[in-house]
């Protein structure tokens, strides 16, 4: 049974990938989780059964975090159902791939909306509502260190999130709020691999000096140690989860 901690997590864009495992490791450490999600009701409901199923507490809750109104629903909900909210784990993402050249102002303002806004609209309502001694994370990219090409509106956007975290956990001084990143190398998720041949995903694994893929699990575990008590001395910085790469 899950020794449950009293305090509740926010995840945003919960209901696959590396959200469902920063969820599922977050309400193994005792956390009641908010699954967000944007459209995939069924997995975020899967998600939340499996949580509960070994001893812990989740709820879901759709919202667009580019819409700052859906935002503010979110926490609202969560502060009704569990009396106030500890963790904000901004991970909700887009990534749309081209040559900033040949780039569409779709894939920019879709980007821009989700990424950048998305986690303006989060992190302006868990600075004001977020309970003393609360914990923020927002994940990033290591591609901000690689540059890869296509990847230029996309990192542009990570680039930003990573000076709103510093800039943040300066403002939340007196409060004992901490404000970090988790940038990610590859990962092995499903909207990594798909599309990828075998050849282009070995070659991409062998870039870093441990030769393999991230798993979701060590992005969440990263996540953990930051909103953990063994993080609490870390703030405004940006962890890069690469395994070498940069």
């Amino acid at each position: 049974m899950t020794q449950q901690t009293g305090k509740v997590a926010i995840v945003t864009g919960a209901s696959r990938g590396i959200g469902a495992a920063i969820a599922q490791r977050l309400a193994s450490d005792g956390f009641t989780v908010v699954i967000n999600y944007s459209s995939d009701a069924a997995s975020a409901e899967k998600l939340a059964r499996q949580i509960e199923g070994a001893g812990g507490r989740a709820i879901i809750h759709k919202a667009d975090v580019s819409d700052a109104a859906a935002v503010r629903g979110m926490f609202d909900a969560a502060e009704t159902a569990f009396g106030g909210v500890d963790v904000l784990v901004n991970n909700a993402g887009i990534m749309m791939l081209s040559r900033i050249g040949d780039a569409d102002d779709v894939h920019f303002d879709r980007q821009i909306g989700v990424n950048l806004k998305g986690t303006f609209n989060t992190l302006r309502e868990a600075a004001k509502r977020l309970r003393d001694g609360g914990r923020i994370v927002n994940l990033s990219t290591s591609v901000v260190g690689t540059k890869f090409e296509t990847y230029g509106i996309y990192a542009a956007t990570k680039a930003a999130v990573e000076m709103l975290t510093s800039i943040l956990s300066k403002e939340m001084r007196g409060r004992g709020i901490t404000v970090n990143a988790v940038a990610p190398g590859p990962t092995a998720t499903d909207l990594f691999l798909n599309g990828k041949s075998p050849e282009l995903v070995e070659r991409i694994a062998k870039m870093n000096p441990m030769e393999r893929l991230g798993t979701p699990e060590e992005i969440a575990a990263a996540v953990a140690f930051l909103v953990g008590q063994d993080g609490a001395w870390i703030n405004g910085q940006t962890l890069r989860a690469n395994g070498g790469m940069v």
